[in-house]
């Protein structure tokens, strides 16, 4: 494909204290990474030469000056890298969440974010980060994607989309106490998610999707016995969907209980899942692929992915991180990213 139809992808090398640059050096030692997409890694040049002599591993990139120059690349045979100066290499401690790496990670994402707005990349890749690190170096909010959402000006509905493979599932509630959750259920809610992630699907590549929806009480609520949320709410927010025309033919179905809902999609009836809570989607995906699974913004202008996985802090250094998820997570957004440009 030539250079000027690959999607132009940002990629960061993550927490300077966990895992991020090794992986990083082991999906660009991948030589069909470079058959999809123009890519660029940005960050300080101590760290990259760090995660390569971790991963064992030498992978040559292209200088470039700043992110105008990524799209107008000619070859892209090698990565680009833009070279940053985030944090200073006696500051990071390994296995360590610090102010400084944190400082460093929102660094780069922004400057990221900045480009994807500026119509410079199409879609960023980030390896992982640290949530207890950046609020250290100044994170205001619960978590990344409230901080993409606010720093994007999102003002419609969001939220994560936790994916394995050719099966993904959002959530209605995210980074909150259990005991919080189900003030945040709502018919309302409940189609946003739901349509997010049918139309995220979409723009993936897959022709038509199927989405469940999963109930909130134990046995979908027993008919009202142990609960009335899945009668109040979230079958109404599910016949509403039903109710509306969508690009293919019968997308939405549930509630279902969420003690069965991931045995249909194993058996391939369902691409995408609605959770209403953290747990109840995370645990599933993580017992069918934890090293595989990747984790999506949702809502956002720009596509933006990572793994699944933390930093890994316990093994940081030691040259042992699977790459695989961070690989599926680069996937998707090369599929993403190509999918603005056309």
């Amino acid at each position: 494909m030539p250079a000027s139809e690959l999607p132009v992808v940002a990629l960061t090398l993550g927490d300077p204290a966990g895992i991020g640059a090794e992986l990083i050096a082991r999906l660009l030692a991948r030589p069909e990474a470079m058959q999809k997409a123009n890519i660029v890694l940005a960050g300080d040049p101590w760290l990259w030469q760090q995660g390569q002599r971790i991963a064992g591993l030498q992978v040559a990139t292209a200088p470039i000056a700043s992110m105008a120059h990524a799209r107008g690349r000619t070859d892209t045979a090698l990565p680009a890298f833009l070279a940053l100066d985030t944090v200073a290499p006696d500051a990071v401690h390994q296995g360590r969440a610090e102010a400084a790496g944190g400082r460093s990670v929102l660094q780069v994402l922004d400057l990221c974010m900045d480009a994807a707005q500026a119509g410079q990349i199409d879609a960023i890749c980030f390896a992982p980060l640290n949530k207890q690190a950046m609020k250290l170096g100044g994170l205001r909010h619960e978590d990344e994607l409230h901080h993409f959402a606010e720093y994007l000006g999102v003002t419609g509905y969001f939220c994560e989309f936790n994916t394995l493979g050719d099966l993904w599932t959002s959530r209605i509630s995210s980074h909150v106490p259990l005991r919080d959750v189900a003030g945040y259920l709502s018919q309302e809610r409940i189609a946003q998610a739901a349509e997010l992630i049918y139309r995220a699907l979409l723009a993936s590549g897959m022709a038509a999707p199927k989405v469940a929806v999963a109930g909130f009480n134990p046995h979908n609520g027993d008919g009202g016995t142990c609960g009335r949320e899945e009668i109040d709410i979230i079958a109404p927010a599910v016949r509403a969907l039903q109710a509306r025309d969508w690009p293919t033919p019968d997308p939405f179905h549930g509630p279902f209980p969420a003690d069965t809902i991931f045995l249909k999609a194993q058996a391939g009836e369902y691409q995408a899942i609605v959770t209403m809570y953290h747990d109840q989607g995370q645990i599933a995906i993580k017992l069918l692929g934890f090293s595989r699974g990747v984790t999506v913004q949702g809502g956002l202008p720009i596509p933006i992915t990572t793994p699944a996985h933390g930093t890994a802090y316990d093994i940081a250094g030691q040259g042992r991180a699977s790459v695989e998820a961070t690989w599926q997570a680069f996937l998707i957004a090369c599929r993403m990213g190509a999918a603005r440009l056309s």
